[in-house]
């Protein structure tokens, strides 16, 4: 068989069907979940389905008044769908690559951009960083996740993990910074001296500091808002 034909392409490109974790990756860039009743997922991610799966975009009131009044999810680029029923689901974001983590009672926050699934089970906070609303196109939210269960994020291209310790704050650009632990707060600099070296025409500089124990990830890219203007 020459290693050009269709059936060749095939077999080095079908789904591995021996593989039926809830979260999987079927490549670098599609998520398989092997869906047995929901999941949370980026509205408009998905690429197929096999099986019987009913899809609906997130009510207004669907996680209370408390989070519906943080303005978060606004924008058509980061508003979520859940889709329930049984069957195997497929998930991509614009090529991005994904990552997936296993929570073990612990917490992960990630910026709203890169949020790609998570498990019904896992708990979850949106916050929203005003403080930078005036600086970033559409400002900056992100999501926090907690508990048990598996998360799935995205990145332009690989990511890097940077390590938070005492006393080495890891500073980063906030259009560059894909996730973090749970627990650490960033703080804002604003450096005016190179505003002509940085920033994307917001007319100041700014950057995500880190203190404490813990870690970011970063990607070689920056990526824009895509919730439309913030206030």
């Amino acid at each position: 068989m020459s290693k050009y034909s269709i059936d060749e392409f095939i077999n080095q490109t079908k789904q591995d069907e021996r593989e039926n974790e809830y979260f999987e990756l079927e490549t670098p860039r599609i998520l398989e979940v092997n869906l047995l009743d929901q999941v949370w997922a980026k509205a408009g991610s998905m690429i197929s389905y096999v099986g019987n799966i009913k899809f609906e975009r997130e009510k207004v009131l669907e996680h209370g008044v408390g989070k519906m009044f943080k303005k978060a999810f606004t924008g058509e680029g980061s508003s979520l769908m859940k889709a329930t029923g049984r069957g195997q689901l497929y998930l991509a974001d614009q090529g991005k690559k994904i990552t997936i983590f296993d929570l073990q009672n612990e917490a992960i926050t990630v910026n709203g951009n890169d949020l790609l699934a998570f498990e019904p089970g896992i708990d979850w906070d949106i916050h929203l960083m005003k403080k930078v609303a005036g600086m970033l196109s559409g400002g900056l939210f992100n999501v926090t996740l907690n508990g048990t269960g598996k998360v799935a994020i995205t990145s332009h291209y690989e990511p890097l993990t940077l390590l938070v310790e005492p006393g080495k704050p890891v500073i980063t650009d906030p259009n560059a910074t894909v996730a973090w632990s749970g627990h650490l707060k960033p703080e804002f600099r604003t450096d005016i001296s190179y505003r002509t070296l940085l920033g994307r025409g917001s007319g100041e500089s700014f950057q995500m500091e880190f203190s404490g124990e813990g870690f970011v990830i970063v990607q070689p890219f920056e990526e824009i808002s895509s919730s439309g203007t913030q206030s």
